[in-house]
């Protein structure tokens, strides 16, 4: 692991398309391993009226009905794609859920700047219905479902929170978000909308103020933003509840990294989303 961790530490903590390209390069025979292990049980299933509404389930070999993950892919807002059999990223994540024991959700979103605020948090709400009525059917447990979003997907599923509250799903794990403590950025406005909008409408007060159990997780190469986030989150809990919620850092890993690297034989904060899955959902 130490070659990976020093060509993830050499890339800084940028953003852009080079650098999300040499950190899929580095997980690429991993993950193609861990896709022909574990292919997808069912595609692009509609779960809404939209093209993008679909989801991907990844079904453990374990006794029905299985505990649920529902991932949702990060990309800025603006792009992304929950994976497929020829492209594991964000796949990945379904993956490890049902070699964990769970039945894994991938889905995809609409996308800003054709759809803003509140689409996000509307497509993990249905989402969430559509397990509700259906996951019986393929294994899960509708009433033992737990959301997962890195990056852009952490700020949807934060937003499902305010959107529609916690008593649909056990538990919130948020990877590298943005919740609203930090000064606003251009591209968060293709979402949001003007300037002005964008303080009332961040998830910022929902996800400090639940009593719905959160893991919160930020990487050690993260860009500053996201970590000054992930710190105020804590700062903020500690406040709000007396105690700081479930918190990782991720040693050795980027903003992309993150999430692509579940799977693969670093298994730290694999164990960690785990072991907070199967507490929570007892």
């Amino acid at each position: 692991m130490k070659p990976i961790r020093d060509a993830i530490a050499a890339l800084g903590t940028d953003l852009g398309p080079d650098i999300l390209g040499q950190c899929r390069a580095l997980f690429d025979a991993e993950q193609a391993a861990l896709a022909a292990a574990i292919p997808v049980s069912q595609a692009d299933i509609p779960y809404g009226p939209d093209a993008r509404h679909r989801l991907d389930l990844y079904a453990p070999k374990g006794d029905a009905p299985a505990p649920i993950l529902v991932f949702v892919h990060g990309g800025g807002f603006l792009k992304g794609d929950k994976g497929s059999a020829d492209a594991w990223p964000n796949a990945n994540v379904g993956r490890m859920a049902a070699q964990a024991g769970f039945l894994g959700v991938v889905i995809n979103y609409r996308l800003a700047p054709d759809h803003g605020w509140p689409a996000g948090a509307e497509d993990v709400a249905a989402v969430v219905a559509w397990l509700k009525d259906h996951a019986a059917e393929h294994g899960g447990d509708p009433d033992r479902i737990v959301l997962m979003g890195t990056s852009a997907g952490a700020v949807h599923v934060a937003g499902y929170l305010k959107l529609a509250g916690s008593d649909a799903v056990r538990a919130a794990v948020l990877l590298s978000g943005l919740y609203g403590y930090t000064p606003l950025d251009p591209r968060d406005m293709l979402y949001y909308g003007e300037a002005s909008l964008y303080p009332e409408r961040m998830p910022l007060e929902a996800i400090a103020s639940t009593d719905l159990p959160l893991l919160i997780a930020c990487a050690e190469f993260d860009p500053p933003r996201f970590q000054a986030e992930f710190l105020s989150l804590l700062q903020d809990r500690l406040a709000r509840h007396g105690a700081m919620p479930r918190a990782f850092i991720q040693s050795g890993h980027n903003h992309y990294s993150m999430a692509m690297h579940l799977g693969t034989a670093d298994r730290r904060l694999l164990q960690e989303i785990c072991a907070f899955v199967r507490e929570t959902t007892a």
